[in-house]
């Protein structure tokens, strides 16, 4: 195979891959606007469903491993029926599963955003630009704060995922 040959070869699967990963984008960006509940709901289902199968990996690596000891396996054992048990609740109440993980997901990126900012305004010292360094770090610790006291933005944030998945989904397909 001659290197142009190669290079041309390289190159349609690079656009082949962006075109791909563009379409799935546009269209999970698409549901996440038009059913924004319901995709939410999907994604939760999923996570529930790969708990499940993480468990019988776990599980299977207890039953089936002749090199491991004893407490190695039952710890295996116990881990897998912990997944299973994680997986099957979450799928049982999918509803409540999704409210739940779009409130740890909001105060966790809540909590996170305090502290960068907080970091940030720490290593001030170091910063080449010490003006954004300071507006990063106030915008940082302000949309925390927004964040963690409303659930109404953990939802826009929902929105805001949708509409960007969208857009860079339509980026992405006009780049292949």
């Amino acid at each position: 195979m001659s290197d142009v040959s190669f290079e041309k070869s390289a190159v349609n699967g690079i656009r082949t891959a962006l075109g791909i990963g563009g379409v799935i984008a546009l269209v999970v960006g698409v549901l996440i606007l038009v059913w924004p509940l319901k995709t939410a709901a999907v994604g939760t289902a999923i996570i529930a469903v790969y708990a499940i199968a993480t468990g019988l990996v776990y599980a299977g690596l207890a039953i089936f491993s002749r090199t491991r000891g004893g407490w190695a396996r039952v710890g295996f054992i116990v881990l897998g029926l912990l997944f299973i048990a994680a997986g099957i609740i979450a799928l049982v109440n999918l509803t409540d599963t999704t409210v739940f993980l779009a409130l740890f997901v909001g105060i966790f990126l809540g909590i996170t955003w305090i502290v960068e900012g907080v970091v940030s305004l720490t290593t001030l010292s170091d910063a080449g630009s010490k003006g954004w360094t300071v507006f990063f770090a106030i915008i940082s610790i302000l949309a925390g704060i927004v964040l963690l006291f409303s659930p109404l933005y953990v939802a826009l944030l929902w929105v805001f995922v949708g509409a960007s998945l969208v857009v860079i989904g339509i980026i992405q397909v006009v780049r292949a």
